[in-house]
């Protein structure tokens, strides 16, 4: 109980810290839907323990608002109507300092409510869930503050010390150069197992048939992709899927998520502000589409995301999430969790791509080998980047 306990105050703090850069003004911004304000991020959270803890456990639990309920709900369609996703950033109600109350209001309840009780397994489980899912919405609340600040024409910086490009690239280093880690053909077990907390969806622990494949001990760098740019690659329809090349005709794609190109030079917004883009750090913010047509114009290929998982204890991850060549599917054996729970992978498993690895604004100790984050193939608003297979 202790330890979970000492977890939720830690994850709860570190989520409100997150937030400490912003000015009232940044919690509220929604500039397109798959962002989502601030401040909605940390009501949703609240509500989660809520709604999936307090009330079930403490029958004599008042609720913050009842109005939340509706608020906050995200799409758990069994926990009834809610606001539209795209209506978040027009919610200037309830107030920044309402819901930083309800937040305090909903921390004090549960720890009382859990430091008072024997609970039994199924409510630690669904403690842990909520943790989980707020390492998440750290990592979202990261990201969507970014695209929020790059819309201001001010570039403002969200923190001058924020390492968001992380180191310089291995293949720099004459003693890590960079190379391809060959993969023998063979069966191999893929999934988790389950022993420690995962997603359902990276359960159905499987065997799979690989056939032999080389794998970059490197991500892709800026300076690599702009040569793509360099050599007409958005210009050419041979390097994209038909899908891929529509949506780069449609909405008039010439280069990653923040790039600028001011006066000649390429700059790129990041949560330090503008700045000039260096060559020799790992690219970012690319789609599927453009991970793909980058992996055509060089001849080689992104990986899938049982080769990804694999070849994964051979090389460094972490630093961007990882595009793989697999549609979000279920594993064999694939069980949704119970309850309303259930809603939260399963019914995503359809028109969405796997990413692996993790990011350098992932949740500390919220990344592993198995884990399937799943984005539409659109989407570049994450710190997803290319790995290369040939």
């Amino acid at each position: 109980m202790r330890n979970t306990l000492e977890k939720y105050q830690k994850t709860r703090e570190r989520t409100e810290k997150l937030c400490q850069p912003l000015e009232n003004e940044d919690y509220v911004a929604q500039p397109i839907i798959d962002v989502s304000p601030p401040k909605w991020h940390l009501g949703h959270t609240t509500w989660f323990f809520e709604n999936f803890v307090l009330k079930n456990l403490d029958k004599d639990y008042k609720v913050f608002n009842e109005k939340y309920d509706f608020i906050f709900n995200s799409y758990y369609e069994s926990q009834g109507e809610r606001v539209s996703r795209v209506e978040r950033g027009n919610l200037t109600r309830p107030c920044v300092k309402e819901i930083y109350d309800y937040r305090a209001y909903v921390d004090k309840h549960l720890l009382e409510a859990v430091s008072e009780r024997e609970l039994d397994t199924e409510v630690y489980k669904t403690i842990e869930l909520g943790l989980q899912h707020e390492q998440q919405h750290q990592e979202l609340l990261l990201t969507d503050i970014k695209y929020i600040l790059s819309k201001n024409p001010l570039y403002p910086i969200y923190d001058k010390n924020f390492l968001e490009e992380g180191e310089k690239s291995q293949n720099l280093d004459k003693d890590n150069a960079k190379e391809y880690i060959k993969i023998e053909e063979g069966i191999y077990e893929v999934g988790n197992t389950g022993e420690e907390f995962c997603f359902d969806n990276e359960t159905g622990r499987h065997k799979v048939y690989l056939n032999s494949y080389q794998i970059c001990n490197e991500l892709i760098t800026n300076g690599e992709y702009l040569e793509f740019i360099k050599d007409g690659g958005y210009k050419n329809f041979s390097y994209w899927l038909s899908e891929g090349w529509e949506w780069v005709k449609n909405n008039n794609i010439s280069h990653p998520e923040y790039w600028k190109n001011i006066n000649g030079e390429w700059y790129h917004f990041t949560l330090n502000g503008l700045q000039k883009l260096d060559k020799e750090r790992t690219l970012t913010h690319v789609s599927f589409y453009e991970a793909q047509a980058f992996a055509q114009w060089r001849g080689e290929r992104l990986p899938t995301e049982y080769e990804w998982e694999v070849a994964a204890p051979k090389f460094q991850w972490g630093k961007r999430w990882e595009w793989t060549y697999s549609a979000y599917h279920p594993y064999p054996n694939f069980k949704k969790w119970e309850n309303a729970i259930g809603e939260y992978n399963g019914k995503f498993m359809i028109n969405q791509i796997v990413l692996r690895g993790a990011s350098i604004a992932t949740a500390p100790e919220h990344n592993r080998v198995t884990y399937r984050n799943f984005f539409h193939p659109y989407l570049r608003w994450q710190y997803n980047g290319i790995r290369l297979v040939k």
